[in-house]
């Protein structure tokens, strides 16, 4: 039996729901960019190419990733300048716990099939 159900010649389709197979991936690569550092490139490249090939909340996290890639970089340019003055070390930590929690966050997200909490936000 097929997942087609046939009444008076009307067809009506059961639908999967949407594969959140590569969101999963783009998260877990920025997750390995601690141990393989272009392991985040990768990520932004696959979020840049699968964006807008799915539902919105789906699309979302796609944004959610971008946004992380591009305002990660900053924050890591930002403290990377300042461990002249030692203070990017603790910065460059505070940079691995937000980029941790935000990954978590997505991750949650996609297992609810939802879109994250504050896509626009540069924190949390």
């Amino acid at each position: 039996m097929s997942n087609d159900f046939q009444n008076d010649n009307v067809i009506i389709e059961q639908r999967k729901p949407p594969d959140t197979t590569m969101p999963m991936v783009v998260y877990a690569l920025y997750l390995a960019s601690f141990v393989v550092g272009f392991t985040a490139v990768i990520g932004v490249v696959i979020a840049y190419v699968y964006r807008g090939k799915g539902p919105d909340w789906l699309d979302e996290h796609y944004r959610y990733q971008i946004r992380t890639f591009w305002i990660g970089l900053l924050y890591a340019s930002v403290a990377t300048l300042l461990t002249v003055v030692l203070i990017g070390i603790p910065l460059l930590i505070a940079l691995a716990v937000w980029l941790i929690v935000r990954c978590v966050k997505g991750f949650r997200g996609l297992q609810e099939k939802r879109a994250p909490d504050n896509v626009d936000t540069w924190l949390f």
